[in-house]
């Protein structure tokens, strides 16, 4: 078995154990999304229609677009770690298109709702999700890398400018400093720009 071939049988592993919120009419539309998300083996809670904040470890939302939804708010939308949202859309105009375009989704699901395309929706929704947060991550350790080097850059000039001492020097200096408190580089860094920043004060 290839590598993506195995990545693919365990993400439709896992889907049968999410935990998923419909926030759908509970009319005929509502019981077939209901009982597609059962029969893939997903546990499903049906509400309707507002939802000021999601049960403790959701995994997907499916979010009827409707002409009654426009105007609610949901607080959870913008929070941070908030599961992917896959829209049901029964409608196609401007304002609909543009409610969905908010959700930032990664793909819909048409009404009515039909087996036919549910489980891919929700596989994209989870890989695609995963890859964000993942990149996310990744941006967030370089910009504290930079920010880190920033800090380092800023204590060096510090030295050099108070101490007389080529950037080189400086930099062993703080090296040094670092090393013999048993401390980050970067954190020996901040101590001397606060430092500093008290003692030109």
């Amino acid at each position: 078995m290839t590598q993506g071939s195995s990545r693919t049988s365990q993400a439709l592993k896992d889907i049968r154990s999410l935990k998923v919120v419909a926030i759908h009419p509970d009319d005929q539309d509502g019981e077939e999304l209901r009982g597609q998300l059962r029969r893939i083996g997903c546990e499903v809670q049906m509400v309707w229609p507002s939802l000021d904040a999601l049960p403790d470890g959701t995994d997907v939302v499916f979010l009827a677009v409707r002409p009654e939804t426009l105007s609610i708010q949901f607080p959870w939308l913008d929070a941070k770690g908030t599961p992917p949202v896959i829209p049901v859309v029964s409608y196609e105009n401007p304002i609909v298109i543009e409610a969905v375009l908010q959700l930032n989704p990664y793909c819909l699901v048409p009404s009515p709702v039909r087996s036919f395309g549910l489980l891919t929706a929700i596989a994209i929704s989870l890989y695609q999700h995963k890859s964000k947060r993942t990149l996310e991550h990744y941006v967030g350790r370089l910009e504290d890398k930079l920010a880190d080097q920033r800090k380092i850059q800023q204590a060096k000039t510090i030295l050099m400018e108070t101490r007389k001492l080529s950037e080189q020097d400086a930099y062993d200096l703080l090296r040094a400093q670092a090393m013999a408190k048993r401390q980050p580089i970067e954190v020996m860094a901040q101590a001397i720009i606060q430092a500093h920043a008290v003692l030109d004060f």
